[in-house]
Order: structure tokens, then sequence, then C-alpha cells
């Protein structure tokens, strides 16, 4: 499929959707980031905004990426309306072709996954080599199927946390593997729906 497909996607998964007035960020963002000192950091496929937007409300400049114009967009418009456009900078990327420039010390890729062609290994290790050292890059994909989610294969396999890292095959002597675990959660989709759900986490350090 193309590139051109995979935009005509996802702006429309977005476009479907209501814009969010005060986007929620993602659990696991908030229980690694929360006492980590501010610094630069990077939103892998930045989605409805929450993310970035907590992050800019912590004292980090935040460079929020995604394929869709629409997410990127409304991000845009949420940051101007929340006083934080001095700290969120928004771009419409397609990390299948590229990867952003910089150098971060948070990086973050929530539920990074498509139906369209994307190395993510390749992405994910471009992320691991754009953090300065003592950085940290987060890697949370999901390990069940949502009701609400656009996937429903049943088939769908979810790789475990150690799997996305051996495919990711950082050098040890540079990447740490700080947290890597499967935690589950009740989560609230469209409508006010809830179910209980399960998240991979994997968290690397750049040591050096």
């Amino acid at each position: 499929m193309s590139t051109t497909d995979a935009v005509t996607f996802w702006d429309g998964v977005h476009a479907a959707r209501p814009a969010a007035d005060d986007p929620r960020p993602n659990v696991r963002l908030t229980e690694v980031v929360t006492g980590l000192p501010p610094g630069d950091a990077l939103d892998l496929g930045c989605g409805n905004g929450g993310d970035a937007l907590w992050l800019a409300g912590q004292g980090w400049h935040v460079t929020a990426v995604d394929i869709s114009a629409v997410a990127v967009e409304r991000l845009a418009a949420l940051a101007r309306s929340s006083g934080l456009d001095d700290r969120v900078t928004t771009a419409r990327h397609d990390l299948h072709g590229s990867f952003p420039q910089g150098r971060f010390d948070l990086i973050c890729a929530h539920y990074l996954h498509t139906p369209f062609d994307l190395d993510r290994a390749t992405v994910l290790r471009s992320a691991a080599h754009a953090l300065r050292p003592g950085g940290r890059l987060l890697v949370v994909d999901h390990g069940s199927t949502a009701p609400w989610s656009w996937n429903q294969d049943p088939d769908v396999r979810f790789p475990s946390p150690h799997e996305v890292a051996a495919g990711i095959d950082l050098p040890a002597a540079t990447w740490t593997v700080e947290r890597a675990d499967t935690p589950r959660r009740i989560a609230t989709g469209p409508g006010g729906r809830s179910a209980e759900v399960t998240d991979h986490v994997l968290l690397i350090r750049r040591t050096a």
C-alpha cells in the first residue's frame, strides 16, 4: 500500500473522531516521566496530542509528529489555545520514509501500530540513536485488542517487550533496558466504554 493510502487512512481515523478539547496523556508516560528533569522530547505518532501537551505542561520542549495532518493541525490548535505553543512544535511526518532531526532526552512511541508498511525496528533504532546520553526511549505497545480498536483481527499477535528490544538490537554497552513488562489497566474508549487492556512497556536508556 502506498504512502497516500496511509495518509488517507489515518486522516480518516482522526477526522471520524470528535476533536478532543482536553486530551489525556497515556498512563505509562506519566508514570515513567514524573520526576524526571524536563528536557527535549520527541513524540512519535502524537495522535490527539495528550502526551505532547502533558509533557509541555511539565516543562518539556516537545516535537510532536504524526502521519495525519488532521492530528497535527488539531494538536497545534490545542497548543495555541493552551498557551503551550512555545513548547510544542508539530509536524506531519511519515516515519516510513524518514526520521525527525534533532537530539532528545525523551522519545516516546505509544501504540505505533499501522496496517501499512512500517519497519518499526528501524524507526525505533533511529529513535535510540537520537537520544542524548542519559536519555530514554519509551515504547508502549498494545498487548491486547480493545473493543474500540481499529484492528479487530482475531489472529493478531502482540510481540513481547523483550522481543521488541531484540528486534531493535542495540549494543548493551550503549543502551540499557530499564523496564520490559506487561501491566494491565482499565481503559476508557470512545463514548465512555471501558475495558481491561494489556500494555507492553519497553523503556530503554542511553548510557553512553
